[in-house]
């Protein structure tokens, strides 16, 4: 694996985040673990963005929980069969941006360590859960537009349909990265 496709391991003492990774705990849409270990990886490029994303959120008093960042192809299949919905989950034969390491599902902090109110929980599938969804409160709004501040700042764009995920422009082009290139990501 060359230097630019390798998984970098995010910590909160190496990168001054906050992680909680969903998939490890029975805390996600499938109601039960995907992931045996909590891992979170990023591909090397996306990992320089997260730095970005982390100084610039500290200049508005913020902190980044990361909930997914790197998904084995293998963990996307497990959400697919659980929701086959390609406004949610990445079509499996276009393959998900998190499974090239350059995708991350993340939210914001105050200075208190509390997430702030993005108006949906990480994952729910709804149409509520768009970035510019109308008739949202105005506080939601103003905070989610926070977010997608702070994440295209540092390099990093959206997608439609889910306010907590975030990628690096131009991904597609990359290729899958399989669990067995991963080490220590393993799935239940």
């Amino acid at each position: 694996m060359t230097e630019a496709h390798r998984l970098i391991h995010i910590t909160p003492e190496t990168h001054d985040v906050d992680i909680d990774l969903v998939y490890a705990t029975d805390r996600n849409l499938t109601g039960k673990p995907i992931y045996k270990a909590a891992h979170c990886l990023l591909l090397t490029p996306a990992e320089a963005a997260l730095h970005k994303a982390v100084a610039i959120a500290k200049t508005v008093g913020m902190k980044l929980r990361i909930f997914d960042a790197y998904r084995p192809p293998q963990a996307q299949q497990v959400l697919w069969d659980f929701l086959p919905d390609p406004n949610y989950i990445a079509d499996l034969g276009l393959g998900s941006n998190h499974s090239r390491g350059t995708a991350i599902d993340l939210t914001l902090l105050d200075a208190n360590g509390n997430e702030i109110d993005m108006g949906t929980g990480f994952d729910a599938m709804t149409i509520e859960s768009e970035h510019f969804h109308p008739g949202l409160p105005e506080h939601v709004q103003r905070n989610r537009l926070l977010l997608l501040g702070v994440m295209h700042a540092a390099g990093f764009t959206h997608i439609k349909s889910e306010w907590w995920h975030y990628e690096l422009p131009g991904s597609r082009s990359l290729r899958l990265i399989d669990n067995s290139e991963s080490g220590p990501l393993r799935l239940m």
